[in-house]
């Protein structure tokens, strides 16, 4: 993160409200590289930050007034009174701050106001968790200039809970807890059942291989009600197996925990998806700690497979980068994120990511869909204070 950033942040900062911020946060979006819905199964996930980041100018105020405002938005300051943050009461971006400060007074910590300008790079509506970077910038900053103590993961929670209970989204731990605990090189190895964190080495550079993120250009909402449906369809499954969550159905015990579904076949193919996932991520865990990078490729693409087939969240612009990529001679690819658009990564070796490119770019343009946006996403650092 450059100093520059945080200096036009600032600037940007004394001429909305004219007085210098007290200070400058970032805190970075996210991929996830294996572990997809299991989060609010309480199961596994492996997600990695972005160098993409939200930055966050703020300044402490003590009169119950919270002002907001965006250089992404096109929009002038809005202004809050602390005491009337309600949850459901805001269906604009604001809430995603808002909604933060609403929930760190609701766990009774004594934050009295304050004046904050954002400012992103990470990609909106990609999957990519741009909301709870907005999250986590303003929780870490608020952190710092009350001086609450909190570590890394209760930042998180407490996101976590704006996003749920404020803005009104079901949303699992895993967006938050990568975004506010990630480090630079690793990839975040997270049971979200107790929010225990591994760091595992993930330094594909040294390795001559590179990771891509394909951004469809298909927008998603985690609000409307496809999410939900998923997620109440696994919470009947656990109920059916007698269980407290689809992390407690062993991966051993697949075939006969499908067997007792019986005719329930959209909640098997959600049982199915969860504990499979569960089993891929620990895989990948292994391989990558024996140092077996290049053996996750497939891993990733049987997490496609099951995402598409199974928990049938995929879409034709997403299948599309997964198989141009492999029919090019990518290692693995896979849709991540929520899904209904957002992104597919893509992992290559680093002399043909080139003409990966262009063949899904190519591919893309002969289907008729909107031109993709294709980056790399290197493993970087998690929230922190920049100034």
């Amino acid at each position: 993160m450059s100093e520059a950033v945080a200096e036009t942040v600032a600037s940007r900062f004394s001429e909305l409200y004219g007085a210098e911020p007290h200070g400058v946060w970032a805190a970075p979006g996210r991929v996830n590289l294996i572990g997809e819905h299991t989060d609010y199964n309480d199961g596994f996930v492996m997600p990695f930050a972005l160098p993409h980041t939200a930055v966050a100018a703020v300044a402490r105020r003590e009169d119950g007034v919270l002002r907001l405002h965006s250089a992404d938005v096109e929009a002038g300051v809005t202004e809050l009174r602390l005491d009337d943050l309600t949850p459901g009461s805001d269906k604009n971006w604001t809430a995603y701050p808002a909604g933060v400060v609403w929930a760190l007074r609701e766990a009774g910590h004594a934050i009295t106001g304050a004046d904050i300008h954002l400012s992103s790079t990470v990609p909106s509506g990609a999957g990519l968790s741009s909301s709870a970077a907005l999250e986590v910038v303003v929780a870490l900053a608020l952190n710092d200039l009350f001086s609450l103590g909190l570590r890394g993961w209760q930042l998180a929670r407490l996101c976590q809970r704006a996003e749920n209970v404020y803005v009104g989204a079901p949303v699992g731990i895993m967006d938050q807890t990568a975004s506010a605990c990630c480090e630079a090189g690793h990839a975040l190895f997270l049971d979200t059942r107790d929010l225990s964190q591994r760091q595992i080495p993930f330094d594909l550079a040294a390795e001559g291989m590179r990771l891509l993120v394909v951004d469809t250009q298909v927008k998603h909402s985690h609000s409307e009600g496809e999410y939900g449906k998923r997620r109440a369809g696994c919470e009947k499954g656990a109920a059916l197996l007698g269980v407290d969550a689809l992390r407690d159905v062993p991966y051993a015990d697949l075939d006969a925990a499908l067997a007792r579904l019986g005719d329930e076949e959209e909640v098997r193919r959600l049982v199915r998806h969860i504990v499979t996932e569960n089993e891929r991520v620990e895989r990948v865990v292994s391989l990558l700690e024996s140092g077996e990078t290049r053996a996750i490729g497939p891993v990733l693409v049987e997490g496609h497979a099951s995402l598409r087939d199974d928990f049938r969240i995929s879409c034709p612009e997403l299948d599309l980068v997964v198989d141009t990529a492999l029919a090019s001679g990518a290692l693995g690819a896979r849709m991540t994120g929520g899904g209904f658009g957002g992104s597919a990564i893509v992992l290559a070796e680093e002399p043909d990511v080139d003409a990966i490119t262009k063949a899904v770019t190519e591919a893309f343009t002969t289907a008729g869909f909107t031109t993709p946006r294709v980056f790399e996403a290197v493993p970087s650092a998690g929230a922190l204070r920049l100034h």
